[in-house]
């Protein structure tokens, strides 16, 4: 009885061998009355449409989810590093970035607006070089630009970071000042690549939309632990990264004759390269005060792998798409798992990791032998991957970016 009856909210009828009751949508009965048994239990319901409309409404959940992470591993005295850091922040990574009136913006290689029949024009032109492009350079291009997109995740990440991140969100401190203003001049590259991808009506801008709002929604999983040390060596990995990924679509533009687009993307990768150096000093102090502590940082976060930022990407069909858009960047050589190890070797060389020895304990010394010998164990398995591709099957993934149509992976 108490999990099939539902009573209508004027219900009048009488009930088989019960009082005659009334329910309404008045406030006049009190769920704490005394009924019958039987009579109370069937009052404590909702009317159907309401219980209906509560079933059917759904609160917002990210489309894939973050698991727990570890939080706030870093130590007061290594906090201290950090502080005492503030007058060399303020010295030499806050020169790294350039004033505004200086900068370029989105709007210098693009279309001009102000002029209709000058914009129509360029806007054909436009269109003319990006119609022969390949659909798996587009492919690359729109996951590129959905990772610049991404940018909100990015600057809260960095405010996660114990001892530098920006505590009000107008701080004065060199780490504040610098994440903002660096936040600042990477909108423009997701900016700039929207724009002209829309213009070039070569992608359905309502899926990559649609895959921006979700991968700003499931946010990413940093594995940071709230830690600067970790945060600043996944910064300098990452933009070194972004760096060789825009400027290997600037070259392949440049042979599909867009040499547009090769500048857009030629002037997004020396942002990237300035960012990383700016980073990759952070690390290298780091190096100098405390060699011990980051070289294990360094391990921890190479054992756990640096992960693209955009790795939750989804576009509301496709549960493997980054996998899947990964997978078309290594078959066009834009981003390769051999990219990976020589941005490891890269890393190492310029923070002398190898010549490390006074200051480092034994976990330090194990983490520094790691670390050296782990760019040639990447390369051997990358060797023995693409050994196997080679002999198997290539499939083709449909991507909602391109109007459904198929790329091989």
């Amino acid at each position: 009885m108490t999990t099939t009856l539902a009573l209508n909210s004027t219900m009048t009828t009488p009930m088989k061998h019960n009082p005659v009751v009334t329910v309404s949508s008045s406030p006049s009965l009190s769920l704490g009355q005394s009924f019958p048994r039987r009579l109370r239990v069937s009052c404590v319901a909702t009317n159907p449409r309401k219980t209906s409309e509560q079933t059917q409404k759904k609160t917002f959940r990210p489309i894939k989810e973050v698991p727990n992470q570890i939080t706030h591993t870093i130590t007061q005295e290594k906090l201290e590093i950090f502080k005492s850091m503030e007058n060399w922040a303020q010295e030499n990574l806050l020169s790294y970035l350039k004033p505004v009136e200086t900068s370029w913006q989105p709007q210098d290689l693009l279309p001009q607006t102000n002029d209709e029949d000058r914009f129509y024009v360029q806007v054909k032109e436009l269109r003319d070089r990006t119609r022969e492009i390949p659909d798996d350079y587009f492919v690359v291009l729109v996951g590129d630009m959905i990772t610049e997109e991404a940018l909100p995740t990015y600057q809260t990440t960095l405010n996660t970071l114990d001892g530098v991140k920006d505590e009000t969100g107008g701080s004065l401190t060199p780490w504040a000042v610098w994440v903002r203003a660096w936040t600042a001049e990477e909108n423009r590259h997701g900016d700039l690549l929207n724009k002209y991808l829309y213009l070039s009506g070569r992608v359905d801008m309502q899926h990559v939309e649609r895959t921006i709002q979700y991968l700003i929604g499931s946010g990413m999983d940093s594995k940071f632990e709230n830690n600067p040390y970790n945060g600043f060596i996944y910064t300098s990995f990452q933009e070194r990264a972004t760096f060789i990924s825009h400027a290997n679509t600037a070259k392949l533009a440049t042979t599909y004759g867009d040499t547009t687009l090769a500048k857009i993307c030629g002037t997004i990768a020396a942002d990237e390269k300035r960012h990383e150096t700016a980073y990759t000093r952070i690390v290298e102090k780091l190096f100098e005060i405390d060699p011990d502590g980051t070289v294990q940082a360094l391990a921890s976060m190479m054992r756990k792998r640096i992960t693209m930022p955009a790795h939750l990407m989804h576009d509301g069909r496709d549960d493997n798409l980054f996998d899947h858009y990964g997978a078309v960047a290594q078959r066009i050589g834009v981003y390769t798992a051999m990219d990976y190890a020589g941005i490891l070797e890269f890393l190492l060389r310029r923070w002398k990791v190898e010549s490390l020895g006074v200051g480092l304990t034994g976990e330090g010394r194990r983490a520094q032998e790691y670390l050296c010998s782990l760019p040639q164990r990447i390369t051997r398995l990358e060797e023995r991957a693409n050994d196997r591709v080679k002999l198997g099957w290539r499939p083709s993934v449909a991507f909602s970016w391109i109007y459904g149509r198929e790329v091989g992976l």
